[in-house]
């Protein structure tokens, strides 16, 4: 047995040596002999203790008590509590309940909510980050229609045919990631009070939009249900992106477009790439600066050029705490 969550490394149990004395010992195998089973006295602790105890009769219960009553020390064979766990690291488990019945372990260790694996606490966001970091939108979501809508919308005018969507994937940010994200849109809007010139929508939510960004990935997330990100990061664009946010690099920023049609165009992957998601973020834009106005220290993103469909066509943030990515779509046939 094999604690989960790492707590130790050991990997089997071993039975403490026998220091009873010899007549504890001779009314062990008497009492072993009023059981149906008589090679009670030969199991072993590495099968389930259901296994080794069974139902127990009157007979051996009453044994047992006046045993103990009368002093005779310890006796092994009294029935065990169905436990699993680790008697190395003294993890001791209920199966059925699902808490430690160690007191000294109870703030130490903690239950998956998703899946119910037992871990250290430090490792549960962890764990939740890589096992848990997406789940499939179903037909009875809401959320799917929308995002469906917003990404067809702007293929409609395109000369290529339709892209067709696979899936719609729900991403699930860890705490840690949806306060960075937070903390940085109050620091956008903290910074627009102190400004002479009042910018109403920085003020209110730090100038939040919706956007897309869209990018290559190796493995086959969300695929039947899956939940958990790959092996393959960094390699693979998507699953590195949800587990560690958005890089910038070289100075060029991060860029955002204001249609999905928009990013498939702008996305910096190989024609060779089949495989393509879409991530829908929610982008903190603050004071964004256009082409012709001045220096880049008082403003917080820059606009591309202006497209059909918004003023705002391309935007690029230089700062990864400003992207929230909250959707991905997998799409093919473009």
């Amino acid at each position: 047995m094999k604690c989960s969550g790492s707590l130790c490394n050991n990997t089997k149990i071993t039975a403490k040596p026998d220091t009873s004395t010899p007549d504890i010992h001779k009314k062990r195998l008497f009492l072993n002999g009023c059981n149906s089973n008589n090679d009670a006295s030969s199991r072993s602790m590495k099968a389930p203790l259901t296994e080794h105890n069974g139902p127990v009769s009157a007979s051996s219960s009453s044994l047992s008590a006046s045993s103990n009553s009368s002093g005779a020390g310890s006796f092994r064979g009294m029935p065990f509590r169905r436990l699993s766990g680790c008697y190395e690291c003294r993890m001791v488990v209920d199966p059925v309940l699902g808490f430690t019945r160690d007191p000294s372990l109870r703030s130490s260790i903690c239950s998956c909510p998703d899946c119910g694996e037992i871990m250290k606490a430090e490792s549960l966001e962890h764990h939740q980050a890589v096992k848990h970091a997406v789940s499939e939108l179903g037909p009875e979501d809401t959320s799917k229609n929308i995002v469906e809508i917003i990404f067809h919308s702007s293929w409609l005018k395109k000369q290529s045919p339709v892209c067709k969507i696979d899936r719609i994937l729900k991403v699930h940010n860890t705490q840690k990631t949806i306060t960075r994200f937070e903390e940085y849109r109050d620091s956008i809007k903290a910074k627009a009070t102190k400004l002479p010139k009042k910018h109403p929508r920085c003020i209110a939510d730090g100038n939040e939009l919706l956007r897309f960004h869209c990018t290559s990935f190796a493995c086959s997330l969300g695929l039947n249900g899956s939940s958990n990100l790959c092996n393959s990061i960094p390699q693979c664009n998507v699953c590195s992106i949800i587990k560690h946010g958005f890089k910038v690099a070289g100075g060029t920023g991060i860029l955002t477009t204001a249609t999905s049609g928009k990013a498939h165009d702008k996305a910096c992957v190989d024609e060779s790439e089949e495989k393509r998601a879409m991530l829908v973020c929610r982008v903190i834009a603050g004071r964004v600066k256009k082409n012709a106005e001045g220096g880049m220290e008082e403003y917080d993103s820059v606009a591309g050029a202006v497209g059909a469909y918004s003023n705002l066509d391309e935007l690029v943030v230089f700062n990864p705490r400003a992207i929230l990515p909250c959707f991905v779509v997998i799409y093919s046939g473009f």
